[in-house]
């Protein structure tokens, strides 16, 4: 039986990345509506929202696509699982990515609208520092080890909760608050808020999320030399879906 046909994957993945985006701009508008003199209090009701929305969208979207909501993670998933003729297609890494990134801008806009916000605006928030690059290094590489280390022994099944709660984490141990992801890097360009970042600060950041995710994919080589064979179970194993079997009596 053939998987799940790409179109089904492809609107789980702009859906799911566009909601994630809405998820962590939307919750950053409240957050500095409810508590605007208080950033680490700001910080930590943003950081909470994200860690159950994600949660929340992996579990939804996961059977579908697998939840990948992330070009680095696609990316990692085709790299490794070519040689093994596993993973994501190159094909089909594109179309993930595409729609990914997509996601991303509509989920800022969606968040801009909801909070009664202009639509249409870009961020002004510079983010570049050295740290802030070494601190999307660091998250970013401790995601993509995560993920395929759960993927390697069977436990992708805990993603959505051990994904949500590195995420959760690493907002407060990385300088950067953990962007850890293009697609929402470019998605936070349309939003000036809280979470917003100026566009002049999404390359960067960008390079050092793939630098990261490199760093993470050398990590989990290393420590599981035959991941490649468990690929196609990035971030959640998305096999065919199927009826049970109904009596026809």
């Amino acid at each position: 039986m053939d998987t799940v046909g790409l179109p089904r994957r492809l609107l789980a993945e702009f859906v799911g990345t566009g909601l994630l985006v809405t998820v962590v701009v939307g919750s950053g508008i409240a957050a500095a509506q409810l508590s605007p003199n208080d950033v680490g209090l700001q910080l930590l009701e943003n950081s909470t929202a994200t860690v159950f929305g994600l949660a929340v969208l992996i579990l939804l979207f996961g059977p579908i696509s697998g939840a990948h909501f992330n070009p680095v993670v696609t990316a990692a998933d085709w790299l490794l699982g070519r040689r093994a003729g596993t993973g994501i297609s190159a094909r089909d890494a594109a179309a993930y990515t595409a729609a990914q990134i997509a996601g991303g801008v509509t989920g800022s806009w969606l968040a801009n609208l909801m909070f009664d916000r202009r639509i249409f605006e870009i961020a002004t928030k510079d983010r570049i520092t050295a740290g802030h690059l070494v601190g999307e290094v660091v998250a970013t590489a401790g995601l993509i080890a995560l993920i395929f280390a759960l993927a390697r022994t069977g436990r992708a099944g805990v993603s959505a909760a051990g994904v949500g709660a590195y995420i959760g984490a690493a907002y407060w141990f990385t300088s950067s608050t953990s962007f850890a992801n293009p697609a929402v890097t470019v998605g936070r360009m349309f939003s000036d808020t809280f979470t917003g970042i100026a566009p002049g600060s999404a390359p960067g950041f960008i390079a050092a999320q793939i630098i990261g995710a490199l760093v993470g994919l050398a990590l989990i080589a290393t420590l599981y030399p035959d991941i490649a064979a468990d690929a196609d179970d990035v971030v959640v194993p998305h096999h065919p879906i199927t009826a049970e079997p109904t009596d026809s009596a």
